[in-house]
């Protein structure tokens, strides 16, 4: 997968702070060049079309919305092509919704 920008947004809240943390920490693990960021911008999220945070994001793409995802989720949301997973379900979540 060319993964050209991880962005985890949110509120600022634990959950949040945690999913970024857990992000940055795996794509170190999966030697992924792209920088991880972390972005407060409600609004952002809102253009995304995504009310629920935190938001996982690759290259602009939400593929994983709310709190609760674990490392196996992130590694799996950073594994699929967001492409291939939106012909598969609809969407770009990697099935999660």
């Amino acid at each position: 997968m060319n993964i050209q920008s991880i962005q985890v947004l949110g509120s600022g809240c634990p959950t949040c702070k945690q999913l970024f943390e857990t992000t940055k920490k795996i794509a170190s693990e999966m030697k992924i060049d792209a920088p991880v960021e972390y972005i407060t911008d409600v609004a952002k999220m809102i253009e995304m079309g995504v009310l629920e945070s935190p938001v996982l994001a690759i290259n602009g793409r939400p593929v994983l919305t709310g709190g609760g995802h674990g490392e196996d989720d992130i590694k799996k949301a950073l594994q699929i092509e967001p492409e291939e997973d939106k012909e598969k379900t609809g969407c770009g979540c990697c099935g999660c919704c």
